[in-house]
């Protein structure tokens, strides 16, 4: 009996697309969701140092909850480059602004900080709205 061993040939032919509806779903849920099957953990064909996952689309993101207090007491941060450049916003205001950035930075902080994991989160699409213009993959519908 031997071992079934995938090779990265053929892989970009294999992948699904899948459609997410994130529509009053909670931040860290639909986060780890995503970001196993950017991974290919959801796979019986998961090899950790080859990627096998598949792309997502999420939609609505506008109307994803934050449970507890986090609407209020989280903050984003990042650097502009320059001395003294930290610049943070809080929850709040950047899901009133760029509501596709608080999605974005829950999963790829799930993934792998590698080379490969920078592949992975190439493989995501958000949208605040409903609307996408992923039709002509034929999108499969996921739960959350």
């Amino acid at each position: 009996m031997s071992t079934y061993f995938p090779s990265g040939k053929g892989l970009e032919n294999s992948r699904k697309w899948y459609v997410v509806d994130a529509d009053g779903a909670t931040v860290g849920r639909v986060a780890s969701k995503v970001a196993n099957i950017l991974m290919g953990k959801n796979k019986p064909t998961y090899t950790p140092f080859i990627d096998t996952g598949d792309h997502v689309i999420i939609i609505n993101a506008a109307k994803v909850v934050f449970k507890g207090n986090k609407l209020n007491d989280k903050t984003y941060y990042h650097h502009t480059g320059y001395p003294g450049g930290i610049r943070s916003i809080s929850a709040r205001d950047q899901l009133s602004k760029h509501p596709e950035r608080v999605l974005e930075s829950a999963i790829k902080g799930m993934l792998p900080k590698t080379k490969m994991g920078r592949a992975m989160a190439k493989k995501l699409k958000v949208y605040a709205g409903a609307e996408h213009n992923h039709g002509a993959q034929k999108p499969e519908t996921l739960g959350v």
